[in-house]
């Protein structure tokens, strides 16, 4: 890590100021060669952490640009690394041409993510914090942001460093009794050990329903728009969004294949799949977007089941209807369509089985209540504790519960505390897979390889 690395830190797009970014042995004195402070002093002898006035300049000496440029000493910033930042005016040919002037005097251009792998390298942040990093610049939701803000300052962290510690220290002093049997220390008996190991576990637990209550929902709840054809499921879909996303005619069947978008409803943010109407067919096509269509249903939070009012019930509707209330995951919400025509729609004891509101995905009538009904059915994140965000933590976090939990049923069988134990640093080594005490390097390279170039 000793090379020095650059990057544009802010978006492609023309923008008031633009950053770049230098993180390694020599970024001052490279900076320092194309930075001419306003002052008359050499970039770099003042005191870091001070922004500074001066002249962009390129190789010949002419003036490119007027910035700001402020300094950082080593292990005192960001990456643990001399860092450099230049806050230039925001074309992106400007920056483009400030970057290959760093990249002549020595820098080359950062990956993406390396800036924050190098700040997880030298100990500035866990693995969950930086996670944390990427998650934070994809938040589209209040929520979002909110919970990557905490895990970015340490509050998952916290909570799984007091379980990793809980256990450490229960096998120290196991391991001392063992080892060292003149020292005075009080012995623990089973029940001592396992109500330790149950508090472990009951903690990991409770941040692993956080994740599935809410954690995956943070990025968009998955949600399918299910139906029989001509419904209006196409229809509601481009209602939602507020534009024609789907094409819509009066022909069955025109939806052949899954739609997906993403939209904010209300408090919520709803990644929507408009699914092929779910009949049988003897279609190849249809029967592929039928099959399809189960799918999304089946890997759905939230089903949107359209009902045609201006039109009497059939097998096929109960049928969908049980379907969809049966999706144990998922919670389900029937949206009786097209109230602006005459209502046909006979009901039976089987439309009862599900929340319903009336809406016409034509005039827009009840898209209100309906986003009402899904903020009041999906509340993101409000009142909730800690918990894991991805599912990289969450398969971290269940292996060490398995573990933990396979210790506790050896120990209430009668087994030596000295087998049991041995599941104990299994579930030790699974938490320090969280926080990156102990991980491979390829995981770390999937985990880096979503971030952004200058992050």
């Amino acid at each position: 890590m000793e090379d020095l690395i650059a990057a544009i830190a802010t978006g492609p797009v023309k923008s008031a100021v633009g950053i770049i970014r230098l993180s390694g042995e020599g970024a001052i004195l490279c900076a320092a060669k194309i930075f001419r402070p306003l002052s008359g002093k050499p970039f770099g002898t003042g005191a870091p952490r001070r922004m500074v006035l001066g002249e962009v300049l390129n190789s010949a000496g002419s003036v490119t640009d007027q910035a700001l440029a402020v300094f950082f000493c080593g292990p005192n910033s960001y990456t643990g690394e001399d860092m450099v930042e230049l806050h230039c005016h925001g074309s992106p040919t400007v920056l483009a041409m400030t970057l290959e002037l760093l990249c002549r005097n020595g820098a080359r251009r950062a990956k993406a993510g390396e800036f924050t792998r190098r700040a997880f390298l030298n100990g500035k942040l866990d693995l969950t914090q930086a996670e944390a990093v990427a998650d934070l610049i994809d938040a589209q939701t209040p929520a979002a942001a909110k919970q990557a803000a905490g895990q970015l300052g340490g509050e998952l962290s916290r909570r799984i460093e007091g379980v990793y510690n809980d256990l450490t220290d229960l096998l120290a002093h196991f391991h001392v009794l063992v080892d060292y049997p003149d020292e005075d220390l009080e012995p623990m008996d089973e029940p001592q050990i396992v109500a330790r190991l149950a508090g472990a576990e009951g903690a990991l637990q409770e941040m692993l329903a956080g994740y599935r209550r809410v954690g995956r929902h943070l990025r968009g709840i998955p949600t399918a728009i299910v139906g029989l054809p001509n419904a209006g499921k196409s229809s509601l879909l481009n209602a939602l969004l507020g534009y024609e996303r789907a094409i819509v005619t009066d022909i069955p069947g025109t939806t052949r294949d899954t739609v997906e978008e993403t939209c904010q409803l209300g408090r919520n943010l709803l990644r929507l799949t408009d699914t092929a109407g779910l009949r049988e067919t003897g279609d190849t096509v249809e029967r592929l977007g039928v099959e399809r269509s189960r799918e999304a249903m089946a890997n759905a939070s939230l089903i949107l089941v359209v009902l045609d009012l201006s039109r009497e019930a059939t097998a096929e509707d109960v049928a969908l209807v049980r379907q969809a209330v049966a999706t144990e995951q998922a919670e389900t919400i029937l949206v009786l369509n097209k109230m602006d025509l005459p209502t046909k729609l006979e009901w039976t004891d089987e439309l009862d089985l599900a929340c319903q509101t009336p809406v016409s995905a034509k005039t827009g009538e009840g898209l209100a209540e309906l986003v009402e009904l899904i903020d009041s059915t999906f509340r993101p994140g409000e009142g909730e504790a800690v918990f894991f965000t991805n599912a990289r933590q969450a398969a971290a976090a269940q292996e060490a519960v398995k573990c933990l939990g396979q210790a506790i049923a050896a120990l209430e069988r009668g087994m030596p505390p000295d087998g049991p134990l041995s599941d104990v640093e299994l579930a030790m080594a699974a938490l320090g897979e969280l926080t990156g005490r102990n991980i491979q390097e390829d995981v770390v390279d999937r985990i880096f390889s979503r971030f952004c170039v200058g992050k």
